[in-house]
């Protein structure tokens, strides 16, 4: 192999990966960074040192607005939720990033795609599954599943060893992924899931207790699904999501600690913060409950945990997502409106929601006069929808009654001939 490109954030994992492909196969290597709202803390220097780590080139790309556009918004629109509680964070980011990588090795004329990814974790099926959609013919090299290095303390020496400076240690050695959408943590005491994370553990959330004692109200506008608005002011979807996590993690809203289910099989330990998407999924589905008739809403939410599935396992370019995706297209037409959310001390309520296209009605429900509702016809609904009970109460009556004349009848005496 000549060229290899690396799936590159400049993190413990691909740090150390960059010299070790370099030993390896005595290649070039190209890394891919990708910027999808990790922030510039993150990504500052990362060029610089991947080049030190001795990579020949390093391409920092602005992903963000793809990834809230193409991604984000979709799997928002879809409702969809993993294991309960997962807004999908880090694995909506995957399939984006390999996209760029295997676009970028198409134009170097790479011979290899590499990436960081662990043989015990989700992420390697996603990249790889990217991979197999876009570029079959390239082989994938994962140094996870190949190298002597067997936890993060072997991998902190390795790049100890070569002078390579990362920001984990031995004693903080949580393992982090942050995007414009959440902020994961593992790793750590966090492998225990009797134990509570530390306070130290979160970065985009004040904590419930020390959030402001006053509530505050904040108006999230949808159109046709995807949200465009926050009190009033549109904002472009990179800035939209930003002000939201700004707002919701003042408040400590979208914590959440999960025991969540790997595709490989074993149960891992995660803490998220997802202060704006949790706002965003709260009133989409608020506004959703305001428009849609209940047979529309009860379709889909058989399809949303089928949709949570497709991400979550990396099967994001798929002909079953874009079925889905054209399924929900349909339902968001007439969700547009606004929904209004009361936040306190981690929490956010509903307080209001309206829309043109709202199935809600005072006419029809108001316990006050009204001269658009015949109560008397119930009465003949009642009788149709409850039909099938009512046949099959009179076939066992009438079936009791038989059983009990036949019984009866087998008891008398019999009559004695002469």
């Amino acid at each position: 192999m000549k060229t290899i490109v690396l799936a590159y954030s400049g993190g413990l994992d691909t740090s150390i990966i960059v010299p070790w492909l370099r030993e390896k196969y005595d290649a070039r290597v190209i890394c891919v960074a990708a910027d999808i709202g990790q922030g510039p803390d993150e990504l500052a220097g990362v060029r610089a040192k991947a080049l030190a780590s001795g990579a020949e080139e390093c391409y920092v790309e602005d992903l963000r607005e793809e990834f809230v556009c193409d991604f984000i918004f979709p799997t928002l629109r879809a409702g969809a939720v993993y294991n309960r509680k997962y807004l999908l964070g880090t694995s909506m980011a995957r399939p984006l990033i390999a996209k760029r990588q295997v676009e970028l090795a198409r134009a170097v004329g790479a011979d290899a795609l590499a990436h960081g990814c662990t043989g015990k974790g989700n992420d390697q099926v996603r990249f790889e599954l990217t991979y197999m959609a876009f570029a079959p013919d390239l082989p994938v090299i994962a140094p996870w599943r190949e190298w002597d290095i067997r936890s993060r303390e072997d991998a902190i020496a390795y790049a100890a060893a070569r002078n390579i400076p990362v920001a984990a240690t031995k004693e903080k050695i949580y393992s982090r992924d942050r995007n414009l959408w959440h902020i994961s943590h593992e790793g750590g005491i966090l492998e225990d899931p009797a134990q509570g994370p530390p306070r130290d553990v979160f970065m985009l959330s004040t904590d419930p207790q020390d959030a402001p004692n006053e509530p505050e109200d904040v108006r999230i506008g949808f159109d046709a699904g995807t949200p465009v608005s926050v009190n009033g002011r549109e904002l472009d979807p990179v800035d939209l999501i930003a002000e939201l996590n700004a707002i919701g993690g003042r408040h400590g809203v979208g914590r959440i600690d999960l025991v969540e289910d790997r595709m490989v099989g074993m149960k891992s330990r995660g803490v998220y913060e997802t202060p704006g998407g949790t706002l965003l999924y709260s009133a989409h589905s608020e506004l959703e409950q305001l428009v849609l008739d209940r047979r529309t809403l009860a379709a889909k939410d058989l399809i949303a945990p089928r949709y949570a599935d497709i991400v979550y396992e990396g099967r994001w370019w798929t002909t079953e997502r874009e079925a889905y995706d054209a399924f929900v297209d349909v339902t968001q037409q007439r969700v547009t409106g606004s929904v209004a959310l009361r936040l306190y001390k981690g929490s956010a309520a509903v307080i209001g929601r309206q829309s043109e296209h709202a199935l809600y009605d005072e006419r029809f429900v108001t316990f006050g006069e009204d001269d658009v509702y015949e109560q008397s016809d119930a009465a003949g609904f009642i009788r149709l929808y409850g039909l099938s009970t009512r046949v099959r109460a009179i076939k066992d009556q009438e079936l009791a009654a038989t059983r009990s004349a036949s019984a009866e009848g087998a008891s008398e005496p019999a009559l004695v001939g002469a």
